[in-house]
């Protein structure tokens, strides 16, 4: 009889070290799974950053480019100042460049003295992020009865990238 009592101490201690070390092994599987879900969520919002900051970057790339850059033109070289007859004639031929910048949509909206879009191309996409866009010199050659002349106004080059996530 003696030896039952002991018996029984002895498996009631470990039941108890077992529960315990299943709430022990439970407690650090769900500390984990709570570090693991803050250290995705950063990723996400760093991934999310970083192609923000990707898009921006390919706003001034754009405005900057060849196809787009009013380049010497209009009296020395300028940074993010776009001719507007380049784009006019690039308009009409965006069908070879659809798949060259990987946008979804390229527009330019005149800010000052007048308001207007020009849509340079657009593609029909589901997932579309939010769009980015970065201030610019729209120039052009215009002439009166006498003389031929720049004219710039104040825009917006307006890009849409395609959600890939």
């Amino acid at each position: 009889m003696h030896f039952m009592v002991r018996n029984k101490k002895a498996q009631m201690k470990i039941q108890q070290m077992t529960f315990m070390l299943v709430a022990v092994v439970l407690f650090f599987v769900l500390v984990g799974l709570a570090f693991l879900s803050i250290r995705l969520y950063n990723i996400k919002k760093m991934a999310a950053s970083l192609e923000e900051e990707n898009a921006i970057l390919l706003v001034s790339k754009l405005a900057n480019s060849p196809e787009f850059s009013c380049g010497n033109a209009f009296g020395g070289s300028r940074v993010s100042c776009i001719d507007e007859n380049k784009i006019m004639a690039l308009k009409q031929r965006i069908g070879k460049y659809s798949d060259f910048w990987g946008v979804v949509k390229i527009e330019i909206r005149r800010i000052y003295p007048n308001e207007g879009v020009i849509e340079i191309f657009s593609k029909n996409e589901e997932h579309v992020l939010p769009a980015v866009s970065n201030f610019i010199a729209l120039c052009r050659k215009e002439a009166n009865e006498t003389e031929t002349y720049d004219k710039c106004e104040m825009a917006k080059l307006i890009i849409s990238s395609e959600d890939k996530g």
